[in-house]
């Protein structure tokens, strides 16, 4: 890409990845770390929407607190002029839509492991109070070295329960994926995931999905009302205790499924290690004849779309009975579809009426935007309402007083319309990091990671018996976190010390030797005569008395056997380190 854009200094726009319902997906490099990463834009008509933009807020925070091996890690956020991004690793490989489209139905060993760790990210997600509520083979990525990641958590879960499928512009799930209970607007939990999952592992199996139709309400209905063909059916060389597995995921009642994501990994191994499977033919069947025996009318909502104007549908969807009750209630739908559209033809009316000062309600006049950089935040919001406008916080990292506003956007003086959004940087202080463990690395190393994070580094040496160069212990301990331009100290190895030779001399061979140990120098005897010297003691060492030695350095001790003998040549004896003693006697 010619001209690479630059996110916050740090992330160079490479190439465009992929498109979803409200943002696009880069292929970036992080120009800090050297590295490859995802990242995620929102759409710059969807930045000026308070609801999306703390929506997509939402789904980083959701998603930076899941790390697990089978989860996509996000590593920042935040928002560069008018555009809001997040940051993710990014998985070289391809999607398991893509794979399925592209290689067809997968062999069911390799579809249970897929499976299996799709299920154990789902498993740390409703552990930690996530429900991804779209799960799709889209949202799995496979990558090159075979490993299985999940992507999109925190995206559903970011919206309340309240604003559950209804919300404008909130674009729930897939209805090809769908949970009954989801298609039908109901509460769901964990085991909504589950059935999702049972969808995508149908779909690996038998290379389509379950229900297909010609839109979303039509495929929603469907996971509400009909009982899908088993996967034997389309792809007779499935197990069947596979197809167990699948369908008893697949129940319509949330009560009839696996109980939790672990429940059906828990499963899927058994499969893979061709022990019998919790699943039986009777719990896989169990929703088929209930719905084949026929289910009341049921109301279903759906959602769907890309963007703002999420089209929303309510109305009876039924089971199989006669043709004359099925025909009136095809005739009732009909009637509620037209009434909905008049319903939005009229609301598009009135707002072009409040637009144009009817109704009540504002002209488009246009304001110039207030400098609010360097005030208080609640000053700065006040003001900016007392204009007519709307705004909305960040919190960033930054050099100024906790809670000043330290950038804006639209900038000040800038001209916009009446009840525009102005998003508000506030400052929550000095940016801090983490500082890096580096004992026990060599000092260079250990310079060059701490430079990199963004520390000063003072170092100090250190006699010791570890390799010269080696970091012994750093200060701010590993984990504090410091602010950028802060100094830690490291003390580092200046390999064994040196010691000094203490004085023995006139001390009995015992006691010197004793000395000499406990300042870590080896030591050998010699013996010789003398006259002035008692037996036994030393007469002098070699190096001598305050000699500076590296530790394990030899000092010979030179002891007294008394008194010269004027009949015999004196013998002499050297005790070697660890005891041993030679002899050397001459004649006359």
């Amino acid at each position: 890409m010619s001209d690479a854009r630059v996110f916050n200094g740090r992330y160079e726009l490479v190439r465009k990845i992929a498109r979803g319902g409200m943002a696009e997906v880069f292929l970036a490099r992080d120009q800090l770390l050297d590295r490859p990463v995802a990242l995620k834009m929102l759409f710059p008509e969807l930045s000026t929407d308070r609801n999306f933009v703390e929506r997509f807020r939402r789904e980083a925070q959701a998603a930076a607190n899941l790390t697990h091996p089978n989860i996509v890690s996000v590593y920042d956020w935040g928002e560069e002029g008018s555009t809001y991004f997040i940051v993710m690793e990014y998985v070289e490989g391809r999607t398991l839509s893509e794979i399925i489209r592209n290689d067809g139905p997968v062999a069911p060993e390799r579809a249970a492991g897929i499976a299996g760790d799709i299920a154990a990210a789902l498993g740390f997600a409703h552990s930690n109070g996530v429900i991804h509520r779209d799960v799709k083979p889209g949202n799995v990525l496979i990558g090159n070295n075979g490993h299985v990641k999940v992507t999109d958590f925190g995206i559903a879960r970011a919206v309340s329960s309240t604003e559950n499928l209804t919300q404008t512009g909130a674009v729930m799930g897939t209805a090809t994926y769908f949970s009954p209970e989801q298609a039908q607007g109901h509460s769901i939990d964990a085991r909504s995931d589950v059935y999702s999952l049972g969808v995508v592992l149908y779909e690996m199996l038998t290379g389509v999905p379950p229900f297909t139709g010609d839109n979303p309400i039509a495929i929603a209905g469907k996971h509400v009302r009909e009982a899908p063909v088993p996967p034997t059916q389309r792809n007779a060389s499935i197990p069947s205790s596979m197809e167990n597995i699948v369908l008893f995921a697949m129940a319509k009642d949330p009560n009839a499924r696996y109980n939790t994501a672990e429940d059906m990994r828990s499963d899927l191994m058994r499969f893979q290690r061709g022990q019998r499977v919790a699943a039986t033919p009777e719990d896989a069947t169990v929703a088929i004849a209930a719905v084949r025996s026929g289910v009341a009318a049921t109301t279903v909502q759906a959602a769907y779309g890309t963007g703002p104007g999420t089209q929303m549908y309510t109305g009876p969807l039924v089971g199989p009975q006669g043709n004359a009750e099925r025909q009136g209630r095809r005739t009732d739908t009909y009637v509620i579809v037209l009434l909905l559209l008049l319903a939005v033809l009229g609301g598009l009316l009135y707002f072009a009426g409040r637009q144009l000062g009817l109704f009540g309600g504002t002209s488009t006049s246009s304001v110039s935007v207030l400098n609010v950089v360097g005030k208080p935040v609640d000053e700065g919001k006040r003001l900016l309402e007392e204009q007519g406008l709307r705004s909305t916080t960040h919190d960033i990292e930054s050099d100024a007083d906790v809670g000043l506003i330290v950038e804006q956007s639209p900038a000040g003086a800038t001209k916009v319309a009446k009840d525009s959004l102005v998003t508000l940087n506030v400052s929550t202080g000095k940016k801090t990091t983490a500082v890096p463990k580096v004992v026990g690395k060599n000092v260079d190393a250990a310079t060059t990671i701490l430079q990199d994070a963004g520390f000063k580094v003072d170092t100090t040496d250190e006699a010791s018996d570890k390799g010269v160069g080696t970091v012994l212990s750093q200060s701010p301990a590993a984990g504090n976190k410091l602010a950028s331009g802060q100094t830690v100290s490291l003390r580092v190895s200046s390999g064994p010390g040196q010691v000094a030779v203490p004085n023995v001399i006139g001390q009995s061979e015992d006691s010197a030797t004793a000395r000499l140990d406990a300042a870590g120098l080896q030591h050998v005897s010699t013996f010789e005569a003398s006259a002035t010297v008692p037996d036994g003691r030393v007469i002098n060492s070699d190096p001598t008395a305050g000699t500076k030695l590296a530790k394990n350095d030899t000092v010979t001790l030179v002891i007294s056997t008394g008194p010269p003998s004027t009949t015999t040549t004196p013998s002499t004896t050297t005790t070697k380190p660890g005891g041993t003693t030679t002899s050397t006697t001459s004649g006359p």
